[in-house]
């Protein structure tokens, strides 16, 4: 019985970032930062990478990751969703290794920030309740103050339930919302099985991440802010 599984996964194409899982960061690939916080979280029992590519492979390994299998390239195209992705890395250990796991947690190396406590205190916070999925956010951006494009006019996305103009009020007079920031996932095993997805809304617990733990990598200047808020990391230390 395996109580938390992390499953990172990584695949080699990226047509914004080529090469982006493994590009260097501070002189580090990038998803070294995620096996790193995922095997400095002792209630994780098994890290594993799911990826299409030899070189993130050998990485991945090199870094501390477990990559038993190739990831079939029918799941490593620029449509291929990520529940499959983590279904097959799980299902590859129930059918190869014959076990029983309750929990994945899934970790995107685009999350280099995200650190070992932050997926401790998701699990515990998993661990307490029962929910079917919890992942990780950050304070979004009011949907009132979002718009929807119907017949080039600009449609209010949401309206406020007291109808008041939210364009005339503050931002911390708003209702406070959040976001998913992509960082952690944490899915029941057998909801996973039973639905296809990470996440079910009606029952999804949630952890608190600040902005810059939250930053997702997807283009050349997420990529450039993450490198210098590392060095300021480093120069504070």
């Amino acid at each position: 019985m395996i109580k938390f599984v992390a499953i990172i996964p990584a695949r080699g194409g990226s047509k914004e970032l080529p090469g982006k899982n493994i590009k260097k960061i501070n002189n580090r690939p990038l998803i070294e930062y995620t096996i790193e916080a995922a095997l400095g979280c002792d209630l994780i029992e098994r890290v594993l990478c799911s990826t299409d590519d030899e070189e993130i492979s050998k990485i991945a390994k090199s870094a501390g990751a477990e990559v038993p299998f190739k990831r079939p390239s029918v799941l490593s195209t620029d449509t291929a969703h990520t529940p499959p992705v983590i279904e097959h890395a799980i299902n590859f250990l129930e059918i190869n290794e014959n076990l029983n796991i309750d929990n994945i947690i899934t970790l995107q190396p685009t999350s280099p920030l995200r650190e070992s406590i932050h997926i401790k205190k998701a699990i515990e916070t998993f661990s307490k309740n029962k929910f079917d999925s919890l992942i990780s956010v950050q304070e979004g951006f009011p949907p009132w103050w979002s718009f929807l494009n119907v017949n080039a006019k600009l449609k209010p996305f949401a309206k406020l339930d007291n109808q008041l103009n939210a364009y005339n009020l503050e931002r911390q007079q708003l209702p406070k919302v959040f976001e998913a920031n992509g960082a952690i996932y944490i899915t029941q095993r057998n909801y996973l099985k039973n639905e296809g997805s990470l996440i079910n809304p009606d029952n999804c617990g949630y952890i608190l991440m600040d902005k810059k733990s939250s930053l997702d990598i997807d283009d050349q200047i997420d990529f450039t802010l993450c490198e210098l808020i590392m060095k300021n990391n480093l120069e504070k230390k």
